[in-house]
């Protein structure tokens, strides 16, 4: 299965994730859904938010040009909110997963679509 069959199928596929992109943890996006653009800033952020969980917590996270609040960071994940809508950011042994859901998906709907995939990667080695 190629990367972009993951965002499209395994994620935008569920109806719950609305915007979606993998990015490799070295760097470069592997795949993207066609609304979500995110700057060269906005991945290197991501590459390194897992690594400092404390400064997300505090100043939160830009996606997409859209600046979302932190409800919780670990080492592995993060979950984040705007508004009605929120962000799912999950990192696997080679990839990160950054998916975007819209009202009115509920978070913890959102949470388990994208933990159950990295998990999956996981699982394959990647």
């Amino acid at each position: 299965m190629s990367w972009q069959s993951y965002v499209d199928t395994n994620l935008l596929g569920t109806g719950s994730i609305a915007e979606a992109s993998i990015i490799g943890a070295q760097g470069g996006i592997w795949a993207t859904s066609a609304g979500l653009q995110l700057s060269e800033e906005e991945q290197a952020t991501l590459l390194q938010a897992h690594s400092q969980p404390g400064l997300i917590q505090a100043s939160g996270l830009v996606i997409g040009g859209v600046k979302y609040f932190c409800l919780q960071a670990n080492e592995r994940s993060l979950y984040l909110k705007k508004g009605p809508d929120g962000a799912v950011v999950v990192k696997t042994t080679q990839a990160i997963l950054c998916c975007i859901y819209k009202a009115p998906t509920l978070a913890g709907t959102a949470t388990n679509i994208v933990e159950g995939l990295a998990d999956y990667l996981i699982s394959v080695g990647y």
